[in-house]
């Protein structure tokens, strides 16, 4: 079985979704510390032809809290989310598949509370759903009971546990595991490298490295899917 563990990221970029696809297995690591500044609860979609910033408000967010810990802030969050459907209105409104993809993004955001974990788990599982993925997710907090582990011992343990052979990570965690490690472990690992992705979006040059909102905007399920195997294995 190919297994891999990540943080859940709200509606992150197609690469993220890339790892979803290349595995059996999807272990969203929700009981791990929240990282303050990256991609759990914030994205980039277009906005007048460049990228512009999207972030969920959230209350208590601390680098020393756990990810499943930290809640979207109710009072903002109603706010925050009728502002972020109206500007995807009114910069996607033209593309070609925003009456499929729009109300996918507002069933996803249909909450009132909820932790930034289950909201960004919310939205890996919808758009695997629309593009008919089938990967398993398993919450790595609802499992494993493994709190006194970190770092690789955590990921080999975690592995073990689901009997899998394949562990597939990033590619930026090259800086962080030896594949001997695994090896010796009875493991597999490999990294997986996003190829050169590049869609016609509206007007303007190509802006990359969006959410995977914006390839759902502009490409079909068939072209998204064809997208999404441009990567490989190392």
């Amino acid at each position: 079985m190919d297994l891999a563990i990540m943080q859940p990221y709200i509606f992150p970029y197609i690469g993220y979704y890339q790892l979803i696809y290349a595995v059996d297995k999807f272990i969203l690591y929700d009981d791990v510390t929240f990282i303050k500044g990256g991609w759990i609860n914030r994205n980039n979609i277009l906005i007048n032809g460049t990228a512009s910033l999207f972030t969920v408000p959230l209350t208590g967010a601390s680098s020393n809290r756990e990810i499943g810990a930290i809640e979207i802030n109710e009072k903002m969050y109603p706010i925050w989310k009728k502002k972020f459907l109206k500007s995807l209105s009114q910069n996607y409104s033209s593309a070609p598949f925003y009456d499929d993809v729009f109300p996918l993004i507002e069933e996803v955001l249909n909450v009132s509370s909820c932790s930034i974990s289950t909201l960004a788990g919310r939205s890996l599982l919808a758009v695997c759903e629309h593009l008919k993925i089938n990967t398993e997710f398993v919450n790595s907090s609802s499992v494993y009971g493994n709190h006194h582990l970190s770092g690789k011992d955590r990921v080999i343990d975690i592995c073990k546990k689901e009997d899998a052979e394949h562990y597939i990570n990033p590619i930026g965690g090259k800086e962080l595991y030896d594949k001997s490690d695994f090896e010796g472990e009875g493991l597999h690992l490999s990294f997986i490298q996003t190829g050169e992705i590049s869609y016609t979006q509206s007007k303007g040059d190509f802006v990359p490295y969006l959410s995977i909102i914006d390839v759902l905007m502009f490409n079909s399920k068939t072209e998204t899917l064809k997208l999404m195997q441009n990567y490989q294995l190392v």
